[in-house]
């Protein structure tokens, strides 16, 4: 007796996905479609955000009960659309609000086969927004997490240690500003698009930095998805690669970064523990030549030489202080003449890195940091004076940031005093 065979395509219910992850894939690639679009209609930040929360809800009650639908994003756009309606009529009914209303009825919502793409630069819209100078830089980062990547409030305030409430007023401060500034909700002219596309960049590397200093992977995360959604909406912007390609490469060390909770320098980590398709995806990325090179294109170029070697032993350091010297012509600054003159001591030999160190003595923004004293003690320590590398860790462990940090040198002091 032959048995039932279930239609072509049919899944078993063990295997369909549960509403759960139907709705949170559907956010993850839409969300911000909406949420952008129903700020370039509406002028309204709080009333777009709630629309697509209270559609959100509205999916986890009713999806269960009545199903699935066959375009999920669809389905959340329009409901959000419908609930903006509502919202304006609530709250408004003067001639402005009813011309927004009109304007979001005209619209409509789109066919459930509809290719969403037509909102792409409202998305790039509310990136440049959310950037813009006439913001304070704190601003900057916490709306493009919030809106942006749609992180809650009280992530956001967890992830740059402080309270909810103080990360809710400084929200609610940057779109006050945004309303009575009449900061423009558009892309830069062609003109002004270098500039504005470079503090864009600047944000989005920042909320890296951050979360990648602290150790805190889902921050870094977050900011390699908003490199890429750069990258999927200004694809000729070398830059907007470089930066994504940076990222990649030195968050595919995090697994070698630290080991029980303490810091590994990057010449001794395991390199077994890269993620090697982080490393490839950005390898690709900087293999796509722009016609001009930034500070992002050379910074990644530089992160891909050591993920290009083997060990610490095989790594092109010669290339590196090349790269370097190109870094310090376009952004020149004390911390890329540190990070040079420690290539020089691995090229050169320890001393042409001391040598190269000697021009930073007095450099008022090293002052305090214990990166000076450090670097100086590597060098030292290799050129086999260690007695003045131990005084030199001495100062690096005063002045160390972290008990992270601190511990990596006592570790390192230890290690040379037995050797002396």
């Amino acid at each position: 007796m032959t048995g039932h065979r279930p239609p072509p395509g049919h899944r078993d219910a063990a295997d369909r996905p549960s509403v759960n992850e139907v709705l949170a894939h559907a956010l993850d690639g839409q969300r911000l479609r909406i949420v952008a679009s129903l700020i370039a209609t509406t002028g309204d930040w709080d009333l777009a955000e709630d629309a697509v929360a209270d559609a959100t809800e509205r999916a986890l009650r009713l999806w269960p009960i009545d199903g699935v639908p066959d375009n999920p994003a669809a389905w959340l756009t329009v409901t959000s659309r419908r609930r903006a309606i509502d919202l304006i009529r609530r709250a408004d009914t003067e001639r402005t609000k009813l011309a927004t209303l009109g304007g979001l009825q005209l619209r409509g919502g789109p066919d459930p086969g509809t290719d969403m793409t037509f909102l792409a630069d409202d998305r790039l819209r509310l990136i440049f927004t959310c950037c813009h100078p006439a913001l304070r830089i704190e601003a900057r980062v916490a709306l493009t997490l919030k809106v942006v990547a749609g992180l809650s409030t009280a992530a956001i305030a967890h992830a740059f240690l402080t309270t909810e409430e103080t990360m809710s007023q400084r929200l609610l401060r940057a779109k006050r500003k945004i309303t009575n500034a009449a900061i423009p909700y558009r892309i830069p002219s062609p003109s002004m698009l270098p500039e504005r596309l470079e503090g864009v960049l600047a944000v989005i590397y920042l909320i890296f930095t951050e979360g990648y200093a602290a150790n805190v992977v889902d921050l870094a995360d977050e900011a390699i998805r908003l490199g890429r959604l750069l990258v999927e909406l200004m694809p000729a912007s070398d830059e907007a690669r470089g930066l994504l390609a940076l990222m990649l490469l030195q968050h595919a060390r995090r697994d070698a970064r630290t080991v029980d909770g303490e810091l590994v320098t990057l010449e001794h980590q395991d390199r077994s523990r890269w993620d090697a398709g982080a490393i490839t995806e950005a390898l690709m990325l900087t293999q796509l030549a722009g016609s001009s090179r930034g500070t992002y294109r050379v910074q990644a170029d530089l992160a891909a030489r050591h993920a290009a070697a083997g060990d610490a032993a095989s790594t092109d350091w010669p290339v590196i202080v090349t790269l370097y010297n190109e870094l310090l012509r376009l952004a020149p600054s004390p911390i890329v003449v540190l990070n040079r003159a420690i290539a020089v001591g691995m090229s050169d030999g320890p001393l042409a890195g001391l040598a190269a160190l000697d021009e930073l003595a007095k450099e008022p923004k090293l002052t305090g940091s214990h990166l000076l004293p450090a670097a100086r003690a590597d060098l030292l320590a290799r050129a086999g004076l260690k007695a003045e590398a131990v005084s030199a860790l001495d100062q690096a462990i005063v002045l160390a940031r972290t008990d992270q940090e601190r511990r990596q040198l006592t570790r390192h002091r230890g290690e040379l005093t037995r050797e002396i």
